[in-house]
């Protein structure tokens, strides 16, 4: 019996990180920050052996791509980008606090979208699909280890649902520049 090994690493810091905004799909790159962290992490921590990296297209998981794999060249996958936020991108929680919607957001973000934005149902869906094509992609391929360069909310998501030990999706959060590995 083949095992297939799956590393998600999550992209590198942006000044949105740190302002604490809602940014999706907005397509915002690395801070200097980032970047640095990024190259230091290199020097520190051993990331994990790949000949394949499937990533988000946004410059944030392209970027990280090229500090920590500058070899490879990634298959760029559109599924893999963070959620849609709708309206609400580049936007913190302290300015949309007294919105409405955002309060109903925030009871029900599963089958509420932002407007103009992802549902977390849409979300899941959306990610988890193109998560099981990769994986049949490997499995057809006899590909048995890859990486995932991609965003915060899209590693929760799918460590929610696939990953063991069962958690919930904030209980999977995860640093810039780190990730899981799962099997």
């Amino acid at each position: 019996m083949k095992s297939y090994y799956v590393h998600f690493i999550r992209h590198g810091l942006t000044e949105a990180n740190v302002k604490g905004q809602y940014i999706g799909v907005t397509d915002v790159p690395l801070s200097l920050e980032g970047k640095y962290q990024l190259s230091k992490q290199v020097e520190d921590f051993e990331y994990p052996y790949t000949e394949i990296i499937y990533t988000s297209p946004l410059k944030r998981c392209l970027e990280t791509c090229d500090i920590i794999y500058p070899n490879i060249n990634p298959i760029v996958v559109s599924d893999l980008s963070e959620c849609n936020f709708g309206e609400w991108e580049g936007k913190t929680v302290k300015e949309l606090e007294n919105n409405s919607e955002f309060k109903k957001w925030l009871d029900d973000a599963q089958n509420t979208p932002p407007p103009k934005g992802e549902s977390g149902l849409q979300f899941a869906k959306r990610v988890c699909t193109c998560f099981e094509k990769i994986v049949q992609g490997m499995m057809r391929s006899g590909n048995t280890n890859a990486v995932i360069v991609t965003h915060g909310g899209v590693i929760m998501t799918l460590l929610a649902t696939y990953g063991i030990p069962r958690a919930k999706s904030f209980d999977w959060i995860v640093d810039n520049g780190f990730g899981y590995s799962i099997r």
